[in-house]
């Protein structure tokens, strides 16, 4: 299968490293397409496949074509590549907010994927949610989701909404935790370690609580349980977090990336 990755930055790169490792894909049949210059040139030196400037030269050779820009730049790329597509042609897109219904449109095809990844699959850690149009054959589909497991693991969702939702829940998801993370650091440096002692602190305690979490079927309320003894100092870190209503502002920050997805979808 000849794969085309439209776009070289940080998941365009991530997709065509993962697929090589995980030997689903080789180096003859990677293709990667970027306008700049001097990322193209730095690609080049990766080795991760033929690095291409203009669309003609790869885009009608591709099987698989991956969907790496920016969103607000799909409007120019269609333009782009649309004589040069056909039909025949899968289109996967990492496109935050761009639907099934315009990439159709601005292509004029009919077997899209689409998905929405996040920033972990840089290390085989990643979350991708995806969906897909009727067209898409179950082989197409399974052989799409084989290239994403590569960087992670995958649901597949049948209503497309949903991948807004992914998009508000895993997608944005680890900006969260370091979002917490970040607190707790400042919390212990103010109880006075130093900043590497607080980074040991906060990141080993996050990694050993999502492995116990991972190591069994309990869930976050029986972990927490577990924790907290009555009267105890976790008891008193979650009850002052209650007052605070932590967990409603958390369901709210939520609620906004989701409607911003939706927005931008618009």
């Amino acid at each position: 299968m000849r794969i085309l990755i439209i776009g070289g930055g940080n998941m365009g790169a991530t997709y065509a490293h993962s697929f090589l490792r995980s030997h689903i894909a080789d180096r003859e049949h990677m293709m990667i397409l970027e306008k700049s210059a001097e990322k193209a040139t730095e690609l080049s030196r990766k080795d991760i496949g033929k690095v291409y400037a203009r669309p003609e030269d790869c885009v009608p050779e591709a099987d698989l074509v991956i969907l790496a820009v920016k969103p607000q730049d799909s409007p120019v790329l269609f333009e782009h590549i649309r004589p040069l597509v056909h039909p025949q042609q899968v289109f996967l897109s990492i496109m935050a907010g761009v639907r099934i219904a315009s990439i159709a449109k601005g292509l004029g095809v009919q077997k899209i994927i689409r998905a929405m990844p996040n920033l972990p699959a840089q290390i085989g850690m990643g979350m991708t949610a995806f969906t897909s149009s009727d067209e898409v054959t179950r082989i197409e589909l399974v052989t799409v989701q084989n290239l994403l497991n590569t960087t992670g693991k995958t649901v597949y969702v049948a209503r497309e909404e949903l991948i807004d939702s992914a998009t508000a829940i895993s997608g944005s998801g680890p900006a969260y935790v370091w979002f917490f993370m970040k607190s707790l650091m400042e919390a212990a440096r103010e109880m006075g370690f130093s900043p590497s002692e607080a980074e040991l602190l906060v990141g080993q305690t996050f990694l050993g609580a999502i492995e116990l979490y991972n190591a069994t079927n309990l869930s976050c309320d029986t972990w927490i349980e577990r924790v907290c003894s009555r009267g105890g100092t976790t008891e008193a870190a979650l009850n002052a977090y209650r007052n605070c209503k932590v967990q409603a502002d958390i369901i709210a920050g939520a609620m906004a990336a989701l409607r911003r997805a939706e927005e931008l979808g618009s």
